[in-house]
Parts: structure tokens; C-alpha cells; sequence
């Protein structure tokens, strides 16, 4: 049976029609994951969540663990994400509001960030060809017709290590790149997901237009925008759970023949970490 993931800010489950079934403390290799799982349930239909920076927002980019992110999810069974995060536009009609749901990402992080599962003695390579699941993409792009949320769909997330926001000269080169947003969370969210086996997908909420354009915008405003891009994102999460729990993805996971170092060099624990990612 397949299992939901939401990651995201805690706005995404302040819903009066979302109830707390459990809370999962989930170990991993590769340590704590941001903080505990919430198994929530909306509409009859369970899935599970997960605050990308922490309850109370306390985890910077850099520092999230997206790791144990990812491989706690996957030891819960869920095999399908939505993944929620804010951006910044580099495109003129991608105004502040507006959703978008890219299908590619670029990585620009400076090698901070723990971006891969095979790692200390095992070697796999998973393709990141498509990191965005097209038909999870396709369904999230229907819901989203329902509503009043302008969207765009397709085109290419730029992911910066932040927390600092972009210079002028910054801006202006991710939009010679042709990226469409920019943010500071996705990478490696979604490169990890694909090593894990799992459907994922990306709701980029617009709160401002970066600094490209000529227009002043403090964090102040920033936070207000932000709080409505999610007031419009908890519409999204009560829709799309019950219809995607109705009618599960079917996908092809892309890692089980991933790992190509011989079987016995690796260790009894590494062993176990491959099987749940490719379970």
C-alpha cells in the first residue's frame, strides 16, 4: 500500500480538518532527522509529515539533515512526496502567490550538505535525469486547477546554500542560467529521494521576485506572503492526500540496481540501509 510524505513548514498542517494520529521518533544511520514525524490524517486518509527546519523553524538550510530526512520517511513506508517550500521568482509572470511546479533543479549549494546515501565504502549511482515524478506532477497541477492559486507548471528550481539571500549580480546570472525560481531547501531533498526509491514532486510557493527586479522587499514582507502561500497550500494538502490515497502513483523505482560495489564488502548495518532504501 502506498504511504504520502509531506515536507514542508509547519504552516502545512495547521488545518482545522487535519487530526494528529501518532508522532514517529524514527533512528537512522545518518542521525536525527529535523524532528519527530507526524502521522496526520485528513478526510479519512493518512500521510505523514515532516517540518523541514525543525517545530519553531530553528534548523537554517545548511544545517537541515536531509538524509535522515529522507531515509525516516522511507522507514515509515512512504514512498510518494510532496515536497512544499518557498522561493523566490526570476521570472516576471511568476509573481509573489503564485505556485509553480518545477521539473528540474539546479544544483548551486557549495558542498556543505550530505547529498547522497552511498557514501563510506558503497558506491551507486541513481539517474537525477528526471528528479520530478511527471505523473505526480500532472495530478498536483489538477488539484491546483480547482483552486483560485494561479500555477505554472514545468521549468527549472535553482537551489542557492543560503540562508543568505542572492546579490543583484547573483540574481541576474540564475536568470542567464534559465532557472525560473530560486530557493534554498530542494537540493539535495529531491536528488536523496530518488536514491531512496520514491516518487517526489515540488509546490514552490512564490513570496517575492528575488532581487532582479527593481523592488525593495524585506523578510517582513517576505513572512507576510508566506503566510498566505501556505493558508493556500493547506487547500492543496486537504484536496490532493484524499484523491492521491484514492488513486496511489505507480512508478518504476530507480535504485534497486543502483549499488555497484561487491556485496562483500559491505557491511551487516550497510546491508540494512540498502534494503530499506530499496524496499
Amino acid at each position: 500500500m502506498s504511504k504520502l510524505g509531506v515536507i514542508g513548514g509547519s504552516g502545512v498542517y495547521n488545518l482545522d480538518s487535519v487530526s494528529v494520529k501518532a508522532e514517529h521518533e524514527v533512528e537512522t544511520p545518518f542521525g536525527k532527522p529535523s524532528s519527530k514525524i507526524l502521522e496526520l490524517e485528513v478526510e479519512n486518509s493518512t500521510f505523514y509529515f515532516l517540518p523541514r527546519h525543525g517545530i519553531g523553524h530553528a534548523i537554517s538550510p545548511s544545517e537541515i539533515n536531509y538524509q535522515a530526512n529522507i531515509y525516516a520517511l522511507k522507514k515509515l513506508g512512504v514512498d510518494t512526496i510532496l515536497s512544499v517550500s518557498a522561493v523566490g521568482s526570476l521570472k516576471e509572470e511568476y509573481a509573489p502567490g503564485h505556485f509553480v511546479l518545477p521539473s528540474q533543479f539546479i544544483d548551486w549549494t557549495k558542498g556543505q550538505r550530505a547529498r547522497t546515501f552511498f557514501t563510506n565504502g558503497i558506491v551507486g549511482h541513481v539517474s537525477n535525469a528526471n528528479p520530478v515524478n511527471l505523473e505526480l506532477q500532472e495530478r498536483v497541477s489538477k488539484v491546483l486547477a480547482l483552486t483560485e492559486i494561479k500555477t505554472h507548471v514545468g521549468g527549472s528550481y535553482v537551489c542557492i546554500e543560503g540562508p543568505q539571500f542572492s546579490t543583484k549580480a547573483e540574481s541576474a546570472m540564475y536568470r542567464g542560467f534559465g532557472a525560473d525560481v530560486i530557493g534554498m531547501t530542494n537540493v539535495p531533498e529531491a536528488f536523496l529521494a530518488k536514491e531512496a526509491g520514491m516518487c517526489y514532486a515540488t509546490v514552490a510557493m512564490v513570496t517575492d521576485y528575488d532581487c532582479w527586479k527593481e523592488e525593495h522587499c524585506t523578510v517582513d514582507e517576505i513572512m507576510k506572503v508566506m503566510g498566505k502561500n501556505y493558508t493556500q497550500a493547506q487547500e492543496l494538502i486537504s484536496k490532493i492526500i484524499p484523491e492521491l490515497t484514492k488513486n496511489p502513483i505507480k512508478f518504476e523505482k530507480e535504485n534497486l540496481f543502483a549499488v555497484v560495489t561487491n556485496p562483500e564488502l559491505i557491511s551487516s548495518a550497510q546491508k540494512e540501509m540498502i534494503q530499506v532504501l530499496q524496499k
